[in-house]
């Protein structure tokens, strides 16, 4: 018996079966008119088809799979703009499937967790989700976040731009190349994921200045409302967690400051 290419949905009552992928002429996020492609990993077909079909909705091109397997693979076939991956599958977790498809071809990827766990969050960050959301959630959140990351890697510096300016941020014992998107701490290269180093340039741009919550969402998420603070909470934990525990100032109940390496050692963060 031959293995499918992915798992398939049940079927809608309005056809005999449902494809895996839907097409669509909707503008990718390159601006070339190619459909935005995403693909949607997660086990149970319900939350599976209505992600589909309101993703579908938008204009998007969207393939699915119900296991970690499969997952993997309909990645590597379709190489979408962007990935919706539940934490909980069969065959392996969603964990490893990011760890995966990261280490194939990076590509922004928003995990799904039933958890409200911290730890959880932490982990996917740390094998390169850019992002999260707890069951249950809505699907307008889901598609606000969805296109948020779209439009961040539309926004990215061409080579041209990056060469036209200074390339190089040196913070103390803190280097960080726009050229090449790398980032050393004291000669030690971190494995930052994409969301992790607009966040850290965002805060480095003006070190010691302290950035709300608010504005960090709206200028490295590009979310325009204050939904989402524990999200820019995660991720500062997670640099904290690559780059030391004395970069990033807490103020309580405003937001968080870059502190130069050489002034950090008088403020230890939160």
């Amino acid at each position: 018996m031959s293995t499918p290419r992915s798992s398939p949905l049940p079927p809608s009552p309005s056809a005999a079966s449902a494809p895996s992928t839907s097409r669509t002429s909707a503008e990718g996020p390159d601006g070339t008119g190619a459909p935005t492609r995403v693909v949607v990993i997660e086990d149970e077909p319900t939350i599976t088809r209505a992600i589909a079909d309101r993703l579908a909705a938008e204009g998007w091109q969207v393939s699915t799979a119900l296991d970690g397997p499969s997952g993997v693979r309909t990645v590597a076939r379709e190489r979408p703009d962007v990935v919706v991956l539940d934490v909980m599958l069969p065959g392996f977790d969603g964990l490893e499937v990011c760890r995966r498809i990261q280490a194939d071809v990076p590509v922004p990827v928003l995990m799904l967790t039933a958890r409200d766990d911290e730890t959880d969050m932490l982990v996917g960050l740390g094998v390169g989700a850019d992002d999260y959301m707890t069951k249950p959630f809505s699907m307008r959140e889901l598609v606000a976040r969805l296109k948020a990351l779209l439009r961040r890697v539309r926004r990215a510096p061409s080579p041209a731009e990056e060469q036209s300016a200074t390339t190089v941020l040196t913070l103390g014992d803190l280097v960080i190349d726009r050229g090449s998107r790398r980032v050393t701490r004291a000669g030690e290269l971190a494995h930052l994921t994409p969301t992790e180093y607009d966040l850290l340039l965002c805060l480095a741009q003006t070190p010691g200045t302290v950035l709300t919550r608010e504005q960090l969402l709206a200028d490295v998420w590009d979310w325009i409302d204050a939904t989402g603070t524990r999200t820019v909470d995660s991720h500062v934990k997670a640099l904290r967690r690559k780059l030391g525990a004395d970069l990033v100032r807490t103020v309580h109940g405003v937001g968080y400051a870059l502190e130069t390496p050489d002034d950090a050692d008088e403020d230890a963060p939160a």
